[in-house]
């Protein structure tokens, strides 16, 4: 008997070794920003974790990211810019102690990554033929962003680190990279290299600034 083209294959065993790495994974997945200067990430690699990162799952299969690799030493010269503006806006925000910290703390690492990539939703995708988003529009950035965390995953797999920019005005970046089309919409501007050190705790908890809660603090019964 022939096997229908379209059924499904033998699932991988997921055994409890690979669960047990994947936890390490999550918990050694770090937002970097030291990487180690002068140090190329491979091309190929890049492309193979561009391929991971859109094995993400997306509202009616729609696929909307959008990568943009930012090689032109111009345009990078003007996010550093956009950046050293907007996180000059937030420190104002901020008071005493806190303040100080705030400027104490390096927030990207925008000079030292061999690689900048930005993320960008097509928020008029006519793919997926407007399933799931009639109701919950936002559920395209949310793919977007699912295609963000594939690709930081797969990256420190790899061994390299990612680093998310959020300090920037997302508007003003767009116009530096020359982005034209009408519904693109920045998602997230990451800076991917070797990490300069290898940590399983958050960068920002070693400082004081924050700490990790417990899942089980924000669980809620209905």
């Amino acid at each position: 008997m022939s096997t229908p083209s379209d059924a499904p294959g033998t699932p991988p065993d997921f055994d409890e070794a690979f669960r047990q790495k994947l936890t390490d994974l999550l918990a050694w997945r770090r937002d970097v920003r030291h990487f180690r200067a002068g140090r190329p990430v491979p091309e190929s690699l890049i492309a193979s974790l561009l391929d991971m990162a859109a094995l993400a799952p997306s509202v009616g299969n729609s696929q909307p990211w959008r990568f943009v690799l930012v090689e032109d030493a111009g345009r990078r010269a003007k996010i550093i810019a956009n950046f050293e503006t907007a996180n000059a806006e937030a420190l104002s925000d901020y008071r005493g102690a806190q303040a100080k910290l705030y400027a104490s703390l390096k927030l990207a690492g925008l000079r030292d990554a061999p690689v900048h990539l930005a993320v960008f939703c097509d928020e008029g995708t006519a793919q997926g033929h407007g399933l799931g988003r009639r109701t919950m529009p936002e559920m395209l950035d949310y793919s977007a962003v699912m295609a963000v965390y594939g690709f930081w995953l797969a990256a420190r797999a790899h061994g390299v680190g990612c680093g998310w920019v959020s300090i920037l005005d997302p508007d003003r970046a767009t116009r530096d990279l020359d982005i034209t089309e009408e519904n693109w919409r920045l998602v997230a501007y990451l800076c991917v290299g070797w990490p300069a050190e290898e940590t399983d705790t958050p960068e920002l908890e070693k400082r004081g600034w924050e700490h990790r809660r417990p899942a089980a603090s924000v669980i809620l019964r209905r």
